[in-house]
């Protein structure tokens, strides 16, 4: 079963940022950032997390990260917690069907693993992506900035993850997301969680690429010293129990792009789907919540061009070859068959029909995402999902805390 072990995090100051409240220093995981956010990211703040996280600046960003990095420590802008422990997090948010959510885990440090060597799972096929920024930016700062998503299938997770009275440090995004963080250093409560962490298999939800360069790291690590264990061996990683309760998943849309003149796509589908009219038009977005309605109500995801729009509805023998009841495994299916063109991916919906609006993109595939127990059921199967698949929501704050990985 999967090492989770305490650590003593890398944390902001109170006394030197302000407070509590780490809204100005706070930023999202590297990969949701553009570049217009991240300049404002860094506007907010000097210390401001996103200047480590996606680092500018000189020939060699990653060394300017690690100089930050340092400096911040040798000021007092960061502290090291003096003893081990766990770190209680808990995000307070509104669904897009307008409901108030909760989502409550825990950050540890997680064994990493070489894919079906251990029980720390991918909950997803990953698609081509450069992990040496990644790697680079591990190898210049020695610390895991922001921490992977894991999905624990260890029942009653979720009550060891109750924080006790007021929170070490809180942050509102800029969805309104309240994010707060609690200090476990007791030594019975330290025990407990690492026991229920470690009776059940993790499955990767978000961050899948980090922890590969992590994987990677900590095999680089062993060669330089021997194979002598380290902090290397593991990865920052917030746990939540893989529970409906717990999660709020959303999909991630498809865009088609660059498909070759002529193309009849509406029939080159039919190979695959039966088409029906749907009431959704590129130029009038519906909300998500009006959107999550239809394609439910349909049992389908739905095609939209700039002219019309369709559900459709699997053949099946698509079902039969996709091998998971997904749209996203039946869409990989027909998408494949397709001569030419590319597909890139988007969870808001607007920008996706935004785009084929605006003539940006030739079409786009509206999905629906999988349910909490389909994504159970796959992991303790070790069934890895399609690319795209889900799009777990909110995101953990990259600065909350912060994990130094030595030798």
């Amino acid at each position: 079963m999967p090492r989770f072990e305490p650590f003593a995090g890398l944390r902001y100051d109170p006394a030197t940022v302000g407070g509590p409240d780490l809204s100005r220093v706070v930023a999202p995981p590297y990969d949701v950032i553009d570049p217009p956010q991240r300049e404002a990211l860094a506007g907010r703040s000097p210390w401001n997390a996103v200047r480590v996280e996606l680092p500018e600046g000189g020939p060699d960003p990653y060394r300017e990260a690690a100089r930050l990095l340092s400096d911040w420590v040798d000021r007092g802008v960061l502290r090291t917690d003096t003893r081990p422990g766990f770190y209680l997090y808990r995000m307070s948010f509104t669904d897009h069907a307008g409901q108030a959510r909760t989502t409550r885990g825990v950050i540890g440090a997680l064994e990493v693993s070489r894919p079906g060597e251990g029980d720390v799972l991918l909950h997803e096929r990953t698609t081509p992506k450069a992990k040496t920024d990644r790697l680079e930016l591990l190898r210049a700062c020695r610390t895991n900035t922001s921490p992977v998503w894991g999905l624990s299938l260890a029942g009653g997770l979720s009550a060891h993850c109750q924080g006790d009275g007021a929170p070490a440090a809180t942050a509102t995004d800029d969805q309104g997301v309240l994010h707060e963080l609690w200090v476990v250093s007791d030594l019975e409560r330290i025990g407990a969680i690492a026991s229920s962490v470690g009776s059940a298999p993790v499955v990767i939800a978000d961050g899948h690429h980090r922890y590969e360069t992590a994987l990677a790291y900590s095999e680089e690590r062993r060669v330089d010293r021997s194979g002598a264990p380290g902090d290397y061996d593991l990865v920052m990683a917030l746990v939540v129990e893989l529970t409906e309760d717990e999660l709020a998943v959303g999909p991630i849309h498809r865009l088609l792009t660059g498909l070759p003149e002529g193309l009849d796509l509406e029939g080159a589908l039919r190979a695959r789907f039966d088409l029906e009219p749907a009431p959704i038009r590129a130029a009038d977005p519906p909300d998500p919540p009006t959107l999550a309605r239809l394609l439910t109500g349909a049992g389908a995801p739905a095609l939209v061009t700039a002219e019309r729009s369709w559900y459709l509805l699997a053949h099946p023998e698509t079902a039969t070859r996709a091998g998971d009841d997904l749209d996203t495994a039946r869409l990989d299916v027909a998408l494949g068959d397709l001569p030419g063109g590319e597909v890139s991916f988007h969870h808001d919906p607007a920008v996706v029909l935004g785009a084929v609006a605006g003539g940006q993109a030739d079409a786009a595939v509206l999905v629906r995402p999988p349910s909490v127990a389909a994504i159970a059921s796959a992991a303790r199967e070790r069934r890895r999902m399609p690319p795209k698949t889900t799009f777990f929501t909110p995101k953990p704050r990259t600065g909350m805390v912060w994990r130094p990985v030595t030798d």
